[in-house]
């Protein structure tokens, strides 16, 4: 499942992407027609996801699986996605970049609206890692 609709910029500490499936009433996340704000965390997710991949990638490197382990400061504001109008605004900044653990801060907005904003624990395989 793609959220994402396209990868607006980015660089080796960020990436910025867009998004207008919370509109769609097909978004597999929805519940009884209704797009919750906490999913608004998926789309930081996947963004942080794109970013880890296109560094990878960038650097001739395998993408590695990765697992969110934590959020932290997590700030919600609005109750919904589905009812906001303009396409969704995901900014994730890389804050710590170790061999096995990443930390992000992401914030997602709509147009003026600041729809959701925290951090993010990423932990991959520590075993690859190793030499």
């Amino acid at each position: 499942m793609c959220l994402l609709r396209e990868v607006a910029e980015w660089d080796e500490g960020r990436i910025v992407c867009t998004a207008t499936s919370h509109r769609d009433l097909g978004n597999p996340l929805r519940s009884q027609g209704r797009l919750s704000a906490v999913h608004a965390l998926e789309y930081g997710a996947q963004a942080m996801a794109v970013h880890g991949g296109l560094k990878a990638r960038a650097l001739g490197g395998e993408i590695r699986p990765a697992y969110l382990a934590a959020l932290r400061d997590v700030k919600l504001g609005v109750q919904r996605l589905d009812t906001l109008e303009d396409p969704l605004l995901i900014e994730a900044t890389c804050l710590l970049a170790e061999c096995s653990n990443l930390i992000y801060a992401f914030m997602v907005s709509s147009g003026a609206t600041a729809v959701a904003a925290g951090r993010a624990i990423i932990v991959t395989n520590p075993e690859a890692c190793r030499t």
